[in-house]
């Protein structure tokens, strides 16, 4: 075996997805498998990238994957670091160096994730790019999966296009201009800790260029660093929402589990009760 053995990339890709089954990654387990672990179908949309594109990997046929897209699929296949490092060793992919934002995944913490079942929570690298999500979060959020890859990103979602499907989150007196001006502050931090980081600054560069709210409040250079807030989410079926939402750091990795939660007993607690019900038969 060789560095950038495609071959063989395409045979541990093949038996990393059969060795998973839906429920190891949040996903129903639908009509009855005639094959073991996942759908190309499945990682597919866990990774971001078409099926088409996972089918010629498996089949040794065709693209030379980018590392975002190696770390997308390494998310998907629930690696671990040593099996990340041999995939990306495969397809002949340096692995992000100091100085870049790290969006590998801990399996430590996708378990931790994946207990999380009461509570919407996702994981977010310095970029504020999602990592990793459950399904409570797809169901306050909107289905991420549906959001391409190279946009499944806060700061996308709040100064991009609108999102069809993705309502803008808000404060908890419905106003954006508080948490505009936090995305943006964090925005400027994590430039401050990576600034050879080709695809953060390429984000805020386009951004810069796209978004005049945006290009607005990063002259004006807010420096904020909260790890607590309320956010009010706007989601079919149930109406507006209002949680508290903590982050919670990964330090070694720089990236943050983001929690919400509601106080027993109010309202928003009902309407989150309603979200498990409602809002996991939509996802």
């Amino acid at each position: 075996m060789t560095r950038g053995d495609t071959t063989e990339l395409a045979a541990v890709l093949r038996q990393w997805r059969e060795r998973l089954t839906p429920a190891d990654v949040g996903l129903p387990a639908g009509p009855r498998r005639r094959t073991p672990g996942l759908r190309r179908e499945e990682v597919a949309r866990l990774a971001g990238v078409s099926v088409d594109y996972v089918v010629r990997l498996e089949q040794d046929r065709g693209p030379h994957p980018s590392s975002s897209v190696l770390g997308a699929l390494a998310r998907a296949l629930r690696l671990s670091p040593p099996e990340t490092g041999h995939l990306f060793d495969l397809a002949g992919v340096a692995l992000p160096g100091p100085g870049r934002v790290n969006d590998v995944v801990r399996p430590s913490v996708l378990r931790l994730l994946d207990r999380m079942q009461d509570l919407p929570a996702m994981l977010v690298d310095a970029r504020r790019s999602l990592l990793a999500w459950n399904p409570l979060a797809d169901a306050l959020m909107g289905d991420v999966s549906t959001i391409p890859r190279e946009r499944r990103n806060l700061l996308w979602m709040r100064f991009g296009p609108p999102l069809e499907g993705h309502a803008l989150v808000l404060d908890e007196n419905g106003d954006r201009e508080r948490l505009d001006r936090s995305a943006v502050a964090d925005a400027r931090a994590a430039l401050g800790r990576y600034p050879d980081d080709a695809v953060l600054r390429g984000m805020v560069d386009e951004l810069l260029a796209s978004s005049e709210r945006f290009a607005a409040l990063w002259a004006e250079r807010p420096v904020e660093d909260r790890r607590v807030d309320r956010k009010s989410h706007d989601v079919p079926g149930i109406g507006r929402i209002t949680l508290d939402c903590d982050q919670l750091a990964v330090p070694d990795d720089d990236q943050l589990l983001i929690v919400y939660s509601a106080a027993p007993g109010s309202p928003d607690a009902e309407k989150l009760d309603l979200l498990r019900v409602v809002g996991l038969q939509t996802v």
